[in-house]
C-alpha cells in the first residue's frame, strides 16, 4: 500500500484528511516542519500533503529543504492551504510542488487528486525499477550501482561507519564464450548473478552487474574483517556452482577474481577514485593467478601525488 505523509499543525485537519484517504494509503503525520523532514527521510513516503502556514518552519521552507536533499527530492509534494491567490500557487509550484488542495477540504477532490498522483508515482517507480535492472541477469545494473554507491558514501560520512566495495570479474570468460557459444555464455552469467545474490547476508548488502562479465558489490557498515569474509564467500559461491570450463587456464570450472577495498569515513573520496582502487586490487588478483581475492583498506592519494 502507498504511504502518505500529512503535515499540518492543526490536528483537526489531519483527522479530516486521514479519514478521506484511509482506504487508499497508509497514513503517517507530523505537526511540525522539523518532524516532517525527519519522517520524510526515514519513512520515504510516496506523497506528502504539506500545510503552508505553520509556526517555526512553514511549508515553503519544508518543501525547499526536501527538494535540496537527494534522498527526498523526488517525493511529490501537494500543498494544502487556505490561500488561493495565483501568486501563492505560482510560488509553491515553482519550488517543486506538484499540486494544491485548498481548505475547506472537499473529500471527493482530495481523494481524486491524491489517487491520481499516487497512480502516477507508482507508474514512475515501476519505470525507474525497469531502468535499474539488468535485462540478462535480472539483478541491478551499472546505473543502479552508481546511484547506490553515492547514497552509501553519503551515509558513510553521516554515520561515521566503514563501507566496503568489491569489483569482480569472471575468469577467462572470452574463451568460454568463444568455445561454448554466446547462449551458454549468457546462461553462465545468469548462474553467476544468482550465486552472488544468494551469498548476500543482509538486506542492505548490494550486488550488481557492472558490465560484461564484471560484477560489483557494496557492503554498508562493513570493515576489513567483513570485507574478507564476504569477498571469499562470493568467490567460493561461484566455485561451488561447478560450471564446466575446459578452456580456462585457471581451473576446469568457472572461477572469479575479486578486488575490494574498505573505506574509512575519514578517508572520503569520489566514487570514481574508489572504484579505481577496487579495480586495481582486481588487477592484482588476476596477476596473482586468478580465482582469488585481493583486498585492502582505501588510502586516498596524497595531495600533489601523480
Amino acid at each position: 500500500m502507498s504511504k502518505v505523509l500529512i503535515v499540518d499543525d492543526a490536528t483537526g485537519n489531519i483527522k479530516i484528511l486521514q479519514q478521506a484517504l484511509i482506504d487508499d494509503a497508509k497514513i503517517i503525520f507530523a505537526t511540525s516542519g522539523k518532524r516532517a523532514l525527519e519522517l520524510a527521510s526515514s519513512e520515504k513516503p510516496d506523497l506528502i500533503l504539506l500545510d503552508i502556514i505553520m509556526p517555526e518552519m512553514d511549508g515553503y521552507e519544508v518543501c525547499k529543504t526536501l527538494k535540496n536533499d537527494n534522498e527526498t527530492k523526488n517525493i511529490p509534494v501537494i500543498f494544502i492551504t487556505a490561500m488561493d491567490e495565483v501568486k501563492d500557487e505560482t510560488k509553491g509550484l515553482g519550488m517543486g510542488a506538484i499540486d494544491y488542495i485548498t481548505k475547506p477540504f472537499s473529500r471527493a477532490v482530495v481523494q481524486a487528486r491524491v489517487r491520481n498522483h499516487l497512480d502516477y508515482k507508482r507508474q514512475k517507480d515501476m519505470l525507474e525499477q525497469l531502468c535499474s535492472i539488468d535485462g540478462l541477469t535480472e539483478i541491478p545494473n551499472r546505473r543502479s550501482f552508481d546511484q547506490r554507491l553515492e547514497q552509501e558514501l553519503r551515509r558513510n560520512l553521516r554515520t561515521k561507519t566503514p563501507l566496503s566495495l568489491v569489483i569482480m570479474d569472471v575468469d577467462h570468460f572470452k574463451p568460454y564464450n568463444d568455445n561454448y557459444g554466446h547462449a551458454e555464455g549468457d546462461r553462465c552469467l545468469k548462474k553467476v548473478a544468482l550465486a552472488l545474490s544468494g551469498s548476500l547476508e543482509r538486506s542492505g548488502d548490494f550486488v550488481a552487474r557492472y558490465g560484461g562479465e564484471e560484477f560489483a558489490a557494496i557492503f554498508p557498515d562493513t570493515g576489513v574483517e567483513g570485507l574478507h569474509k564476504m569477498s571469499e564467500k562470493m568467490r567460493a559461491a561461484i566455485v561451488s556452482e561447478n560450471i564446466p570450463h575446459a578452456h580456462s587456464k585457471t581451473e576446469k570450472f568457472v572461477t572469479m577474481s575479486v578486488g575490494g577495498i574498505t573505506i574509512d569515513p575519514t578517508n572520503s573520496s569520489s566514487p570514481d577514485k574508489l572504484i579505481e582502487a577496487a579495480d586495481k586490487n582486481l588487477y592484482n588478483a588476476k596477476e596473482s593467478g586468478r580465482n582469488r581475492c585481493s583486498l585492502s583498506e582505501y588510502k586516498p592519494p596524497q595531495e600533489g601525488a601523480e
